[in-house]
């Protein structure tokens, strides 16, 4: 009765002619199955036993029945993932430095004396997910005489930092000694700016092609950022202006970012003084840009400390919190420099013991659970509705052990001096090693999505080198000449192309889609899929199909760079276009399967409660 009143359902009320007559003769098969099962069985098993042996039967159908099924729930899932469209494809960050992965944090490697400390430090930031190191390169530890550089620090810690495949800000302030008559300040700007434009040279030579972002001073409108005298934007600037002329004499490619301004409603220098000990960060800002400064770096630095108030709490000229830097944009907008990147120098929120003095204070507090929160928010925050962000450098990862529990900067750690991560290591973590799918829309080559390695066996990236052009998509494209590099992309869509770039010095190279050789691309000899990128003349921004109306879901590309010429990669696109058929086919076989073995089944199951 149950299979035929199911019969009877099936015959009236299913939607296509075909899948009901499929339904309906899989049940007026129920019996033949079930037949054709048995016989199978004698085919295969002593008569005796099969005769023994009733529920193996039954257990057969059982299992047929629920692969049936399974495979009917995962078809249909399959399909609604397919076919369900975002709402829109993910607008560009059009902004260069902006469409980046954004998190980083600030490091102390050069006050770590052992090496394994170091190591761990970096590994364990990069198992955070955290790929960008902003690191101070004390010029005084490097030119202790005129000319004469001791690099062997330096170079411990770039190596470190490069074995996890960590990118590198150098931070280039404190000076030497013999650089300034006046001693009582070491962080006072050199007397002779050449002096520090000599350092940024050497220093931009020597690591050409390892440390691509340079950071010229810090806070120089705070006492004694800027030495035992006011603070002056012009001077500064005239710094930064050598400084950059330098760098990108030595590395046209090398990003210059300027100076973090320390967060601050600003203090006199003296009473009913003209002049400031510490000037307010957006004041000096503007007073930066009305001198010229705007020629002379690549990216805005900013501090974003959240200090008494969460992330959501709005920008106010009046206040200091992490919105602020929201204020320093309109700045830069009002200048007309809105075509670069605010990096955050120094972001977070202190977690101090609530049982510290306001004097004790200086940055605030919340507790630790606020101080994970706000950081992952504020980031949130910052992804979802300020194009032109760029890497945030938490304040700060780990320190050695110079910073005692009685200072209240002690508790911006993420890490104990012991290597026990606070709850705001963790969070991050949660949050920086989730696994990145493009949807659709167009990406740079620095976004977070698309990974790129030396090679299969580490971490390290720096075979891929940053080269800007105006004729790239945002000026710029990561080149290799490297063979065996990687480039790998998870994306969800069903099309994909990498932006690339054509001309007399590139290569080849292979692409896979998913393991298999990407259809529309030729084959070589081994039935590899290849791209040939060399052409008579240059060609920019030329789109690379590989995958082409593919099944709708999440898929991944394989690049990997060839033995001769460069590979320049410029971005790439993901799209999802049209409606995805439904499968009636395997949903019609797969449902008649499962129908079918639960007929047999339970004409099974009657049958050997009627011969009883």
């Amino acid at each position: 009765m149950m299979a035929l009143s199911l019969r009877a359902i099936f015959a009236k009320q299913s939607p296509r002619r075909e899948l009901r007559d499929c339904f309906v003769a899989s049940f007026d098969s129920a019996a033949k199955t079930a037949a054709l099962l048995r016989t199978l069985l004698a085919m295969t098993v002593p008569q005796g036993v099969l005769h023994l042996k009733p529920r193996l039967i039954r257990l057969l159908l059982a299992l047929v029945a629920l692969g049936a099924l399974m495979g009917l729930s995962y078809t249909v899932a399959t399909w609604v993932q397919a076919d369900t469209l975002p709402s829109a494809p993910i607008p560009p960050r059009a902004i260069p430095d902006t469409d980046v992965n954004p998190y980083g944090a600030n490091f102390f490697l050069d006050r770590e004396v052992e090496d394994w400390k170091r190591d761990r430090t970096a590994r364990m930031a990069r198992e955070a997910g955290i790929v960008w190191a902003k690191q101070q390169f004390s010029w005084e530890e490097i030119e202790k005489r005129k000319g004469q550089f001791d690099w062997s620090k330096a170079d411990q810690i770039v190596a470190t930092f490069e074995k996890y495949g960590m990118q590198i800000i150098a931070r280039l302030d404190r000076p030497p000694a013999w650089s300034h008559q006046d001693k009582t300040i070491p962080q006072a700007p050199p007397d002779d700016l050449n002096d520090y434009g000599d350092f940024v040279d050497a220093f931009v030579r020597r690591y050409i092609g390892r440390v691509n972002c340079i950071q010229i001073w810090n806070e120089p409108n705070i006492f004694p950022e800027w030495g035992n005298r006011p603070v002056d934007p012009a001077g500064y600037v005239a710094l930064l202006e050598i400084a950059y002329q330098r760098a990108k004499a030595a590395n046209p490619n090398v990003r210059v970012l300027s100076a973090p301004l320390a967060i601050t409603l600003g203090e006199g220098w003296a009473p009913n003084s003209e002049y400031w000990r510490h000037m307010n960060d957006l004041d000096f800002l503007d007073a930066m840009y009305k001198v010229g400064a705007k020629d002379y770096f690549d990216i805005l630095s900013a501090n974003a400390f959240g200090l008494h108030a969460s992330p959501d709490d709005p920008p106010n000229p009046q206040h200091l919190n992490f919105q602020r830097v929201a204020l320093a944009r309109q700045i830069m907008e009002k200048y007309t420099d809105k075509n670069k990147a605010i990096w955050i120098n120094e972001y977070g929120w202190n977690a101090s013991p609530p049982d510290f003095s306001k004097e004790q204070l200086l940055w605030g507090r919340v507790t630790e659970q606020q101080q994970a929160d706000f950081t992952v928010r504020g980031l949130q925050y910052a992804r979802a509705n300020w194009t032109w962000a760029g890497v945030f450098n938490i304040w700060y990862f780990r320190q050695v052990g110079d910073i005692t529990p009685e200072r209240s900067d002690y508790y911006f750690r993420m890490v104990d001096v012991d290597f026990t991560p606070r709850l705001v290591y963790l969070r991050l973590r949660e949050m920086a090693t989730f696994p990145q799918v493009a949807q659709p829309g167009l990406y740079q080559e620095t976004d977070l999505a698309l990974d790129l390695r030396n090679n299969r066996d580490g971490l390290s990236c720096n075979a891929w080198q940053p080269h800007l052009d105006p004729n790239a998509s945002a000026g710029r494209e990561v080149v290799t000449r490297a063979p065996g590099a990687l480039a790998t992309v998870k994306f969800w869509g069903d099309s994909f192309e990498f932006v690339m770039h054509r001309g007399p010095t590139e290569g080849r190279a292979w692409i896979t889609l998913d393991g298999r050789p990407a259809q529309g691309l030729p084959l070589d000899t081994n039935g590899n899929s290849y791209v040939d990128l060399s052409a008579p003349n240059e060609q920019w921004q030329v789109r690379v199909p590989v995958a082409k109306n593919v099944m709708r879901g999440t898929h991944t590309v394989e690049l990997v760079v060839g033995q001769t010429g460069e590979v320049a990669l410029d971005g790439f696109v993901v799209t999802a276009e049209g409606k995805t058929e439904f499968p009636w086919l395997m949903v019609g076989g797969l449902g008649a399967l499962f129908v079918a073995a639960s007929g047999a089944f339970v004409w099974s199951w009657s049958h050997s409660r009627t011969v009883k």
